[in-house]
């Protein structure tokens, strides 16, 4: 790779956000047919200086050049003018409109009057669809797909681009293995091609699979470079933070006996009173929580582990509950998060900034929005109270801010999820569900995250947590649960089971993926580690 040739090279770049400094002097160079990682943590500046070169940012200081020539971008259309594209981890589509009018939005097609070609649009949005491994009607509306998916549609418009450049940012954050294997699979075939790649992400697994070179970012600054191939995700780490710091994670402490009891479902299912495209909402599901315990739910895409969520905490599609659902040795029928809250469920839903956060009020609001109730009196709130509420929670949760009461916004999305985390934390519940909580979140943030669901479980609270991160299912969760097309199928003692086994489950293959019926479910329970 250092005899190819530089595509980009950026040199000095800083960027200041009032007296915040994002960037400090940062040197970077990108080359043709090279998968570039670009790690830090949260608020290190990545992001900035990929929007430094992809034209979102116009007012920095430091130079650009696109191989060998110096350019100056005032926007977006600039950059992608000069060949370079950007994947956004906050994805930008416009949920309204349809798959095939988001990949072309601003470049559609046109007839000899002058109209837009339907026709070659959606045949060519038919053919970066099946470039990205995905089978999607291209008419179908953004707002209509689920995370993943919509994820999966960002890097179509990308490709549709045909960048000489293209910048990844967390990617994979919502995509299942499979899909992931999906994705370094069209980025080995860019990079034949020729194309140069900076990738972005927290996942130290995914660097060694598809880098060459990885840029270490701290507070702005580039602090080191290694040979991707020869990274320990130890070096990686300790350079991120700027001391030592536990990858791995903490074993799920060993427990002579969990508590009793806390969530039964038996064939759970919701008939939806209206079809929702897209969706796969539970459909016989069977698992159950106790007190202190963390439990996974494994699934590919569209395996229906969010909806099963959302359906606990009455956030679902409305509809018909089939089955039982007891909680805490009672019948339970959430019909509103307001429900679900007072039953003592609290969620953290998949997407923090479309779901869990109003990004343009302050992180108090942010934090004491599920329990104004109980901080005043008489519909009164107590502005004392609200402050002492958060800055406990802030302080509980470590979480990084100039002021509580900055907007949400503000804060990198490992220190907004956080603030969700606060939220629900606030309510005292008897049972937590989460959906992908470390998606998008840095190596730091993550073991932060880990610790704070042990001490969760430690106060008997009962965890049922979906993810999209396999280790993180068996290095964080006593047992986990399989979904396949809104079931359950199977179910996995951790301490006996790896991530072979659970993804043959979710796919349906070999003999630890095999269909089991509700009997062989309750009978593959073993004790929790």
């Amino acid at each position: 790779m250092g005899a190819a040739p530089p595509l980009v090279e950026m040199s000095g770049v800083t960027k200041r956000y009032g007296g915040v400094l994002a960037c400090d002097g940062v040197d970077l160079t990108i080359r043709a047919g090279e998968v570039h990682a670009l790690l830090g943590e949260n608020g290190a500046g990545k992001s900035t200086l990929m929007k430094v070169l992809s034209g979102d940012i116009a007012d920095h200081a430091g130079a650009v050049s696109i191989e060998g020539h110096p350019v100056q971008f005032a926007k977006p259309a600039d950059a992608q003018a000069a060949g370079i594209a950007m994947i956004h981890q906050e994805l930008d589509l416009v949920p309204g409109l349809s798959v095939a009018e988001n990949l072309h939005l601003g470049r559609e097609p046109r007839t000899r009057l002058g109209t837009v070609d339907r026709r070659a649009m959606d045949r060519r949005t038919r053919e970066l669809l099946t470039r990205t491994g995905i089978d999607i009607d291209p008419a179908r509306p953004v707002g209509a797909l689920r995370v993943g998916e919509q994820q999966l549609v960002t890097i179509a418009r990308a490709l549709a681009l045909e960048a000489r450049v293209l910048i990844m940012d967390e990617p994979t954050s919502a995509l299942s293995t499979a899909e992931v294997e999906r994705l370094f699979g069209v980025i080995g075939e860019l990079r034949r091609a020729g194309t140069g790649i900076v990738y972005i992400s927290h996942r130290m697994d995914e660097i060694g699979q598809i880098a060459d070179r990885a840029t270490v970012l701290r507070n702005g600054r580039e602090v080191a470079e290694f040979d991707a191939q020869r990274m320990s995700a130890e070096q990686a780490a300790e350079a991120m933070v700027g001391r030592s710091v536990r990858t791995r994670f903490a074993e799920t402490e060993a427990k002579s006996e969990l508590g009793e009891e806390l969530l039964r479902l038996r064939d759970f299912a919701v008939r939806p009173r209206r079809s929702r495209v897209g969706r796969r909402e539970p459909d016989g599901v069977d698992l159950t929580v106790r007190r202190g315990e963390i439990v996974g739910l494994c699934g590919l895409l569209g395996s229906g582990r969010t909806e099963l969520l959302e359906s606990l905490f009455g956030a679902g599609s409305p509809g018909t509950w089939e089955g039982e659902v007891v909680l805490d040795g009672r019948a339970v029928r959430p019909s509103s998060p307001r429900r679900a809250l007072q039953a003592g469920i609290a969620f953290v839903p998949e997407d923090r900034r479309g779901s869990g956060l109003v990004l343009e009020h302050s992180v108090v609001a942010n934090t004491v929005l599920s329990v104004l109730g109980a901080l005043g009196r008489a519909g009164l709130v107590r502005r004392r109270r609200e402050l002492g509420a958060t800055e406990r929670s802030v302080e509980q949760l470590k979480v990084k801010l100039g002021r509580t009461t900055d907007p949400v916004g503000t804060l990198s999305g490992g220190n907004q999820q956080k603030v969700v985390f606060g939220r629900m934390l606030l309510t005292e519940p008897r049972l937590l569900l989460l959906d992908d909580p470390t998606r998008g979140v840095d190596i730091g943030a993550k073991a932060e995250i880990y610790q704070l669901l042990g001490e969760i479980a430690e106060r008997g609270i009962g965890v049922l947590l979906a993810s999209s991160e396999l280790p993180e299912l068996v290095g964080a969760c006593h047992r986990v649960v399989v979904l396949r097309g809104g079931r359950s199928v199977a179910e996995f003692d951790t301490a006996a089971a790896g991530e072979a086994e659970l993804l043959a489950a979710a796919m349906g293959e070999g003999n630890g993926g095999s269909d089991v019926d509700e009997t062989e479910v309750g009978s593959a329970r073993g004790g929790a580690r």
